[in-house]
């Protein structure tokens, strides 16, 4: 049997290559909106963070966000961000940890 190909997508905050799965997707929606795109799938910009509250620190710090989403996030944005981040970081780590028990 032939093995799948896992898609990779570099952390801008810690500039590490990762399987798409563990990153969390922030999105630049067409209309301008910026927020987190759990699905993958919104349309939109997007940049990639590692699933820890510690890398989404480090992205605001450096302005990671504003240079890959090519839009200037403001400080609101980031605070509500950072809101919605810590109340997925525990749902995105669980659904992380879920498919990897069904290996075979």
């Amino acid at each position: 049997m032939k093995q799948k190909k896992v898609p990779l997508r570099k952390c801008v905050a810690s500039q590490e290559m990762m399987p798409k799965k563990e990153l969390i997707r922030i999105v630049r929606t067409p209309e301008g909106e910026v927020l987190i795109d759990l699905t993958g799938k919104k349309s939109g910009r997007g940049a990639y963070i590692c699933g820890k509250l510690e890398y989404f620190r480090l992205a605001q710090k450096n302005k990671a966000l504003d240079r890959a989403l090519k839009t200037t996030v403001g400080p609101e944005i980031y605070e509500q961000l950072m809101r919605d981040f810590i109340k997925v970081e525990d749902r995105f780590l669980a659904a992380k940890e879920g498919p990897d028990d069904d290996d075979e």
